[in-house]
């Protein structure tokens, strides 16, 4: 039951239709399509789109998207709309450019955009709008200008300097030299231009007219090896979701090149404890969550990478044995050796899920990486390009190594609670390599802990990250000492862990639950 003596928000409840996501202006537009007669994948690519003006930050049609598109009676459909790497990073170029690794601000990170290929394909297979008439809403909203946000400042001006360091992004980006502020009118017009021109001329517009001759010409000048020819080639994948089974329902995740599996085997682990007999905000459960994370993350980095030029068997990591194996392995009282664990958190994503009056449900992550992507925008269009190369390995040995043409191994994950063949909660939980970690604690909240949607979103959180443990405000100091007394290296969180969107479809009556994190300037909102 939820306290309203306790500062913090209820779940949102709707007969007809739902959009949770991180920006008020694209879940309200999200509700609008829905009213107007408009589909889930309708309502979604619409607010992507705006997101990607009002969390410049975030998400950008210089970045990558992932999908799952459920609807009643069909199985669970996937798409996987992350770009490649130019098909002149061969092992002869790698051996040559002497590369220990591909940081976040190498030009090699810089991969072909997949965004925008991925929202036309997913609008002609499952939606009934025009790409031109979907992107309409966030077209106005950068040329006629926008609110800006409180968290999207906050973040915003964090990034000013790296910002600063690139001509088109300090052009784009940084009106009169710095950052907006919380409630300042911002706005973007050669954003504003590109996109009206994919409006008009649809999606090869990105990938073979004078958009991508811009953007192949920033980069060249820079030493990339991407080409016309790489962005022409760009094609979105459709995909079957992965799963494993946890009390009783389904967990549904995409499968590589993105790290869904790392999060499917957290499940596995997780299942092996008795979580429910543990205090939820306690110590001992916050350490077996970030041990499985730890032992999960290991186990998927020797794996996960573009399943089109590697050889990738999921079946020993996500089996019974090795579930059995790698709990086995956590010791209740105690830290675990050191693992190759994750990289950092941050959260410079969005996610999307909507449902619509026929109960299609989508969820569905567009995303630059870091804050800011590769903070290289090109001065003609306003694109600011991610940095997802950085994901690649640089050993030739290692199956997620740079390579002609290939996807890097990728954070974003977008998620759906199943029973019994039925979806019950498309979910996301942003923050980069945190995101296992956050399926993991979202869902054991509300199926171990009978937590309250909404409270299982706000619960505080905690991050297994390089051998320390991130712990957020909301974790007291008794708790903290608790797990340093475990063994664990505890740093209070810089920035929040992540953020989270849910809507649940299981009651009997029909009606929507939705709930949204506090984290972000979002909500959840239906009709």
């Amino acid at each position: 039951m939820f306290d309203f003596q306790v500062p913090g928000g209820a779940n949102a409840y709707a007969p007809h239709g739902m959009c949770a996501t991180s920006h008020p202006m694209a879940a309200s537009l999200a509700v609008d399509v829905l009213k107007n007669g408009g589909n889930a994948i309708d309502a979604a690519i619409s607010a992507s789109a705006m997101l990607c003006v009002v969390e410049p930050h975030m998400t950008g049609i210089g970045g990558d998207c992932f999908a799952m598109v459920s609807r009643p009676g069909k199985p669970v459909a996937g798409l996987n709309g992350s770009g490649r790497s130019g098909r002149a990073a061969d092992a002869d170029w790698l051996s040559r450019s002497g590369l220990e690794e591909i940081g976040f601000g190498s030009i090699h990170a810089v991969t072909v955009p997949g965004a925008v290929d991925a929202w036309d394909r997913l609008l002609r297979d499952f939606g009934t709008m025009s790409l031109g008439d979907a992107l309409a809403p966030a077209i106005a909203a950068a040329r006629d200008g926008f609110a800006v946000t409180p968290r999207v400042a906050r973040d915003w001006a964090q990034a000013q300097e790296k910002l600063a360091g690139d001509e088109g992004a300090a052009r784009h980006y940084l009106a009169r030299g710095r950052a907006p502020g919380a409630g300042d009118l911002f706005r973007s017009p050669a954003l504003a231009r590109t996109l009206r021109i994919i409006a008009d001329e649809g999606r090869d517009a990105f990938y073979n007219g004078e958009i991508a001759a811009d953007i192949v010409a920033t980069l060249r000048a820079r030493g990339s090896l991407l080409t016309a020819e790489d962005f022409a080639a760009t094609r979105a994948s459709p995909v079957t979701p992965i799963s494993v089974p946890y009390r009783g329902h389904d967990i549904l995740e995409l499968p590589p090149n993105g790290q869904g599996a790392i999060a499917l085997a957290m499940f596995r682990i997780l299942e092996q404890f008795d979580l429910c007999a543990l205090d939820p905000g306690g110590a001992a459960r916050l350490h077996l969550e970030c041990e499985a994370a730890r032992l999960a993350h290991e186990a998927g980095a020797r794996v996960i990478a573009d399943p089109d030029l590697a050889d990738i068997s999921l079946d020993h990591m996500l089996s019974d044995e090795t579930a059995g194996a790698l709990a086995a392995r956590i010791d209740p009282a105690r830290r675990g050796p050191r693992t190759n664990d994750a990289a950092p958190a941050g959260s410079d994503t969005v996610y999307i899920t909507v449902v619509d009056k026929d109960r299609m449900a989508v969820s569905f992550i567009n995303s630059l990486y870091q804050s800011f992507g590769s903070g290289i925008a090109t001065i003609k269009t306003g694109i600011m390009l991610h940095c997802r190369g950085a994901g690649f390995a640089t050993d030739p040995a290692h199956p997620n190594c740079i390579a002609p043409a290939k996807r890097p191994f990728h954070t974003i994950i977008p998620a759906m609670l199943a029973k019994e063949g039925r979806v019950l909660m498309p979910f996301g939980v942003m923050g980069a390599h945190y995101q296992p970690q956050g399926h993991a604690h979202v869902v054991t909240n509300i199926l171990d802990f009978a937590m309250d949607f909404q409270c299982a979103i706000d619960d505080a959180r905690v991050f297994a990250n390089h051998g320390l443990v991130e712990v957020e405000h909301g974790i007291s100091e008794a708790v903290a000492g608790e797990l340093a007394g475990l063994g664990h290296d505890v740093v209070r969180a810089q920035d929040p862990l992540g953020g989270a969107q849910l809507i649940h479809l299981g009651a009997e009556s029909g009606v929507l639950a939705g709930a949204s994190d506090p984290r972000k300037d979002g909500l959840a909102l239906g009709y």
